[in-house]
């Protein structure tokens, strides 16, 4: 194979960050009748461009093949998720004055989590998603959403009908668009005057520091430092004025960026990420050093406490049925011989089969049904939540394990 280039500046990629090797879809789930069809596997390997210093996946999966009509992952299964959503609406009216008047556009609205509580406050909204079971839901809270691939197109097309919206928003997104420069290019098309686009990240600074590395998967083709988010807006014309450290998905940037000729000051969030990261070296090679070797040490110790598990007798279930999992467990090779179900909210996955482990996902009420000794908390990232939700399980003598980024069991 050819060496892959940046999606963002087109120089080589020569530096890797970490590969995990040959893994199914994050969000594929395996209806039971099919269980004996092998998975589809594509390679997964980070690299990193020492020009811009945007860490990106190869190329491997068509967006077509991930973002199908039937997404698995709807956001408002997560009730932490969904409390920081609506402060986020309620600060944002706030502190940009929406109303009646105004229109707030979200790219990538799901099943409407967010915009909901715009449409609350009577802010006008519209909503864009590509997967079009998950837009159905959002229709149903009387949001508005568009079932398409958000670009440069799409940003011409909206301008010309007279969309303007006051705010621009996207959690979580803008790591998952294969071409980024076109993504930016839209936003920056539909964006006038003082309008604002407020974008949310998981930092890779502390992808780096944690050993994050099972949010590492196909659908996630980017992982961004704020170094590298200016970089890219600045190509567009737009102008990041503010930035603002997160708690979510393990330590996010929540970016404020207008067009360059906007009235918007500087913020005092940015100083801070800027000097975090070049402390980091994130603007050099030495940054992205050794990622592997802490990466291996995480898998190692995920092994060691469940075969030990095993040979004590004790059982392990799982839970949440998220796509960080999914790469954990099939970086490790880890199936329903050592962690014996997954249980997860969503209906859209129970009764399935993880891709790759083949670990099969039940309703929440399994863990109730018959306690056992461990639960593996998948998506470390709301651990706390999980814990305050199934605390009744302590009295059966249940304790709780998060992997990353080491084990830690309460």
């Amino acid at each position: 194979m050819p060496q892959p280039r940046c999606r963002h500046c087109d120089a080589l990629l020569t530096l890797t960050l970490v590969d995990l090797g040959q893994s199914p879809l994050a969000n594929s789930y395996v209806p039971p009748e099919q269980a004996d069809i092998p998975d589809a596997t594509y390679p997964l390997h980070t690299r990193v461009c020492t020009q811009c210093w945007l860490a990106q996946v190869d190329d491997a999966v068509p967006p077509e093949e991930i973002f199908s009509n039937n997404y698995a992952y709807f956001s408002s299964f997560s009730d932490s998720w969904l409390a920081h959503c609506k402060t986020y609406a309620e600060n944002m009216i706030q502190r940009f004055d929406l109303g009646p008047d105004s229109l707030v556009v979200e790219i990538a609205s799901n099943d409407g989590y967010l915009l909901q509580y715009f449409v609350e406050r009577g802010v006008p909204v519209l909503g864009i998603e590509p997967s079009a079971n998950v837009a159905q839901v959002a229709e149903q809270k009387n949001v508005p959403t568009l079932v398409e691939f958000f670009g440069q197109s799409l940003a011409e097309r909206l301008t010309q009908e007279g969309k303007r919206p006051d705010l621009i928003a996207s959690a979580n997104v803008l790591a998952h668009v294969p071409d980024i420069n076109d993504f930016v290019d839209g936003v920056a098309t539909l964006l006038h005057e003082d309008a604002v686009y407020t974008v949310e990240f998981p930092h890779l600074l502390n992808l780096i520091k944690q050993v994050q590395f099972d949010t590492i998967y196909h659908e996630h083709y980017s992982y961004l430092s704020l170094l590298t988010v200016e970089k890219i807006f600045a190509r567009a014309g737009l102008r990041v004025f503010d930035v603002e450290e997160l708690q979510t998905h393990g330590g996010s940037l929540r970016v404020f960026a207008c067009l360059n000729e906007a009235s918007h000051s500087e913020g005092p969030g940015l100083a801070k990420v800027r000097a975090d990261e070049t402390a980091a070296q994130l603007d050099r090679a030495e940054g992205y050093m050794n990622f592997t070797a802490r990466v291996e040490q995480v898998r190692d110790g995920l092994l060691t406490f469940l075969n030990t598990a095993k040979a004590e007798g004790k059982t392990v279930a799982a839970y949440g049925a998220a796509a960080k999992g999914n790469t954990l467990l099939n970086y490790a090779g880890i199936g329903p011989d050592l962690i014996a179900y997954c249980v997860d909210r969503n209906p859209a996955k129970q009764n399935t089969l993880l891709p790759g482990s083949r670990i099969p996902v039940r309703p929440v009420g399994a863990l109730r049904a018959d306690p056992p000794d461990y639960v593996v908390i998948l998506p470390w990232n709301i651990r706390d939540e999980v814990i305050n939700q199934l605390s009744d399980l302590r009295d059966h003598g249940t304790r709780w394990v998060t992997a990353v980024p080491e084990i830690r069991v309460s």
